[in-house]
């Protein structure tokens, strides 16, 4: 039985790494960006264009746009909270170097966990991202979207799915590219994952829907599979399981890019990513972290045995 193949967008080099403590210097992420690429990424999610006052890791935003790499094929992607970031994103393809495809920007799903992450309501979001939205389509760069807090908020608890459907039609409609509905916390269960992304797909048509996965309580694989089984054929995931939200209360790593890997690959479904590249990436960088990464398919690998592939 064939299916229909997903798209992985490796978000470690941001998402992975915006809430580590210690700095992770730009060329150790340049050379993280290289490996995603050798091991078959072909959407990654570059920096954060943010106030390096709240987020130190996303300091040196430019320069590593700067030291991208030409990879024919790869399309790099920056984060942008608000207009400011947008133009940021859009100066930094001035510099000479490769720049950037894709600006991402956030809308929060709720007004608590909005105004603190990014200073604004629900109801300023969806201004603020409609100009957002246009702003980096006249520059040329795919415009995109992530509603934050889709299945969950650390404020204020349960979210309405209709607020984020009707949410999801308010960006269709402001000229978004591509959504991507984000379980921020890790609270989501399948069936709920499932009904959310079924309704919100049916509702937007045509614009492809992306799914951002955080494992917080284990069911990110398992969300995956039922976000799949909804039509959901984008996944985000970072390499190791890295990542969290320094705004977001007991937000644990984003999905393992691995553990995607295995869970499609396992089941017949083609993602671009070679397992075991990912695997050695994974341990290459626990080096430059200095621990072992989350991902479990990182630590256990592939299923051998014996030398033969399962």
């Amino acid at each position: 039985m064939r299916h229909s193949p997903i798209q992985i967008v490796e978000v470690s080099p941001r998402d992975g790494l915006q809430n580590e403590k210690g700095f992770v210097e730009t060329a150790d992420k340049l050379a993280l960006i290289n490996r995603l690429i050798s091991m078959g990424a072909t959407r990654i999610e570059v920096a954060s264009f943010v106030n390096p006052r709240r987020v130190p890791q996303m300091a040196d935003a430019e320069a590593i746009v700067a030291g991208l790499p030409e990879a024919p094929g790869v399309r790099f992607i920056g984060l942008c909270l608000n207009e400011r970031g947008v133009d940021r994103a859009i100066a930094s393809r001035d510099t000479g170097a490769r720049g950037l495809d894709e600006a991402g920007c956030v809308l929060v799903s709720t007004d608590g966990f909005g105004i603190i992450n990014q200073g604004q309501s629900v109801a300023d979001g969806i201004v603020a991202n409609t100009a957002m939205l246009k702003k980096a389509h006249a520059a040329g760069l795919f415009a995109q979207v992530t509603i934050s807090a889709a299945f969950g908020c650390p404020y204020e608890g349960h979210v309405p799915p209709q607020r984020v459907i009707d949410l999801a039609a308010r960006m269709a409609d402001a000229g978004a590219q591509e959504i991507a509905l984000a379980d921020t916390i890790g609270v989501g269960v399948p069936s709920q994952v499932g009904d959310l992304v079924g309704a919100v797909i049916a509702k937007i048509g045509a614009i492809p829907l992306r799914l951002h996965l955080h494992d917080t309580r284990g069911l990110a694989p398992a969300n995956a599979w039922a976000a799949y089984q909804a039509g959901c054929r984008v996944f985000d995931s970072a390499l190791g399981g890295l990542g969290g939200c320094p705004f977001a209360p007991g937000a644990a790593g984003n999905v393992g890019t691995e553990e995607l890997v295995y869970l499609f690959g396992r089941s017949g479904v083609a993602t671009g990513i070679d397992i075991d590249a990912a695997v050695d990436a994974n341990h290459w960088f626990s080096q430059i972290m200095g621990r072992e990464l989350p991902s479990r398919v990182g630590k256990a690998g592939d299923f051998i045995i014996k030398g033969i592939r399962v």
